[in-house]
């Protein structure tokens, strides 16, 4: 049994060094004579020495009675402190190139083949060399609810819950706050970290959400926090408020002399929605092919059902020329549910062979 605190020498590499603590249940960190922390499988170290720390502690023997009472009751009382003492914990572990502020959230399957029926472990994981002051909410209708709080220790994880599918739609938007800083070691100050994530329950039924993951053995479905200093801001595709942008942008602006022709009717405006991942999604960290195109298909629906009633609105979707695959699932989706609309390929000076333009009757 290897523990934190053993003198152990690499089995198939040169060298060895002092474990200093764990990586998931088969990963030990072993600090080297440069005071660097290498990952290293268990079954690839021998322990060589072990530190006395790592056992009970054996009280002293007795000193020989003393002629003086008083004498020997202070004896007796720090022989029992000594026998009892615990040891000091060890120093949080400091991993080299780890001074970015690096956090996600991550979701354990208990069991990964039966995902319709089991639940999940909810964990917070620090992968970086700051201690973390965290404060987690759940949101909803700008109302927050607290549901953890406190400080994680760098390079470590923590379990803050397990979730159930009814728990699931009670964290489909979340609040994280982070404050970053270091114990008895001058740092760089990091600013603090607040980001909304959506939580998407659907992703939980769907066994390729759940991927191979760096702290645990077992398949997760991750959400980055934060991730070499940047923050993560996934961004909510709000029907109204992108409609209000398209109006506001169509303004004319103060200097532009006013038209002299009868009103323009605003169906007439043509509506631009680009599909692309990078413009909907900050990140695609986590995600799969399937799941992003899922994604554009709703912001496709989103702003079908917006203009629905708008008859003579023009609507150009931008998807790129790719394979064609993002372009078939729309002409399925109008053909299917859109049936009061037609659709040909947009303005080939404007936008190429990547748009196809919507017309609602």
């Amino acid at each position: 049994m290897v523990k934190i605190g053993d003198k152990v020498r690499f089995l198939n590499d040169v060298g060895g060094g002092i474990v200093r603590g764990f990586q998931g249940k088969n990963v030990v960190l072993v600090e080297d004579e440069n005071g660097f922390d290498i990952p290293t499988l268990i079954s690839e170290v021998v322990v060589i020495d072990t530190d006395d720390f790592n056992f009970e502690q054996k009280p002293p023997k007795a000193s020989a009675p003393s002629t003086s009472a008083t004498a020997t009751a202070p004896a007796q009382a720090t022989h029992a402190a000594q026998a009892h003492a615990t040891p000091a914990p060890a120093p949080p572990i400091q991993r080299e190139g780890a001074d970015r502020l690096t956090a996600l959230l991550a979701f354990v399957p208990a069991n990964v083949k039966e995902l319709s029926k089991t639940s999940f472990d909810f964990y917070l994981v620090n992968d970086c060399n700051y201690y973390l002051a965290y404060a987690i909410s759940s949101i909803e209708n700008a109302s927050w609810t607290l549901r953890a709080q406190g400080v994680l220790e760098p390079n470590t994880l923590e379990q803050l819950q397990q979730l159930t599918y009814a728990d699931l739609n009670s964290i489909e938007r979340l609040g994280i706050q982070l404050i970053a800083f270091k114990h008895d070691r001058p740092f760089a100050a990091k600013p603090p970290v607040s980001v909304e994530l959506r939580i998407d329950a659907t992703k939980f039924y769907k066994l390729h959400s759940f991927r191979e993951s760096d702290f645990f053995d077992e398949p997760t479905l991750e959400y980055d926090i934060v991730r070499e200093d940047r923050p993560n801001h996934p961004l909510t595709v709000n029907a109204q408020q992108l409609r209000q942008a398209m109006v506001e942008k169509e303004q004319p602006s103060a200097k532009r002399p006013a038209r002299t022709s009868k009103p323009h009717d605003r169906h007439e405006e043509v509506v631009e929605i680009d599909l692309h991942a990078h413009e909907l999604l900050d990140t695609t960290a986590g995600m799969s092919p399937a799941d992003i195109k899922d994604y554009q298909l709703r912001v496709f629906r989103e702003t079908m059902d917006q203009h629905l009633k708008e008859k003579g609105r023009r609507i150009v979707f931008i998807h790129g020329k790719g394979e064609g695959v993002l372009r078939q699932a729309l002409i399925a989706e109008l053909k299917h549910s859109y049936k009061n609309c037609t659709w040909q390929d947009a303005s080939f000076q404007q936008y190429g062979f990547g748009a196809t333009m919507v017309i609602i009757h």
